[in-house]
């Protein structure tokens, strides 16, 4: 509970002074932590998802928080549901 509110409030505070985007060192540092885990290391060497994971805004505000990516790490349903973005996002 204590790193959901955390990850609430920093995600609101970038909101404020960080208007022109996303948090490149954060989301890099999140997708380094997924690369650990073997369902995403799959996702990861797939071309088309590789190119939504440097390129497409969407998967990257997804990947810029904590409390999701450390979700993904413990719980199989939100591996799914991230899954579900990326395809969405190649039209699959």
């Amino acid at each position: 509970m204590i790193d959901f509110i955390s990850d609430l409030l920093s995600n609101v505070l970038l909101e404020l002074f960080n208007k022109d985007g996303l948090d490149t060192r954060k989301i890099d540092s999140n997708i380094k932590l997924l690369r650990k885990q073997e369902w995403f290391k799959k996702i990861y060497e797939n071309n088309q998802y590789y190119s939504l994971l440097i390129g497409n805004r969407k998967v990257r505000a997804y990947l810029e928080s904590n409390f999701r990516v450390k979700r993904m790490i413990r719980n199989e349903k939100a591996q799914a549901k991230f899954l579900l973005l990326l395809n969405k996002e190649l039209k699959i």
